[in-house]
């Protein structure tokens, strides 16, 4: 692989380990209103935006009642935020080895995530880690949530480079189309759900953790 002149990085479920603390939430709240939601449901669900999701859950438990629902979807959001405000969220394997070694080799980084600049500001503050990025680009900066390629459009082009010339850090399925769509290189790196065959020819790699990123852009 050519040389690269920028990372985009998603952040949940690939700089954190939010995508747990989601589930836990919403599995939490869902028994005490009982409704049928999984594990399975969740990762239906994985790297598309809150809008969709709650829409889509509406729709799915419409026989609870709108305002059942709205509860799930309320107190499960406030649940998970908690968590964050905390701090107390666990960084996935490599992260600071990476931005260290991107930071060295000075190929610039910005971030481009699907959820809301509230929530990636206390996460990046709290981790110490907001410095190590140029630019964010959330949910508030694009019409369309993975995976529309907006946001890596809009991402690559704030690091002022080729889509070509990038390369997307993503572990949900909806990340990968979204990069393809966008015309960026896409290393996954699994987080809750494995890669089908198929979505794994849509990238350039799929790597256990950030770890063997570093060595992947030594090659």
């Amino acid at each position: 692989m050519k040389k690269t002149k920028g990372i985009i990085f998603d952040m949940d479920g690939l700089l954190f380990d939010t995508e747990s603390i989601y589930q836990d939430a919403n599995l939490i709240v869902a028994e005490k209103y009982d409704i049928p939601f999984t594990k399975e449901t969740y990762k239906r669900f994985i790297g598309i935006s809150d809008e969709e999701v709650w829409a889509a859950l509406h729709e799915m438990y419409a026989d609870h009642g709108e305002a059942t629902v709205q509860k799930f979807i309320d107190e499960s959001w406030g649940l998970a935020h908690a968590r964050f405000k905390t701090g107390e969220v666990d960084l996935k394997p490599g992260v600071h080895e990476l931005l260290s070694y991107l930071e060295e080799k000075n190929i610039p980084r910005v971030l481009a995530s699907s959820n809301v600049r509230p929530v990636i500001e206390i996460l990046l503050e709290h981790a110490g880690i907001r410095d190590k990025f140029s630019d964010i680009v959330s949910a508030e900066d694009v019409k369309f949530a993975k995976p529309d390629p907006e946001i890596f459009v809009i991402a690559a082009d704030r690091l002022g480079i080729n889509p070509a010339d990038g390369l997307v850090l993503e572990d949900s399925k909806n990340g990968i189309l979204a990069a393809e769509g966008a015309g960026v290189p896409v290393v996954m790196v699994p987080d809750i759900v494995a890669p089908t065959s198929e979505l794994e020819a849509k990238t350039v790699a799929v790597l256990p953790t950030l770890h063997q990123v570093i060595d992947f852009l030594e090659v």
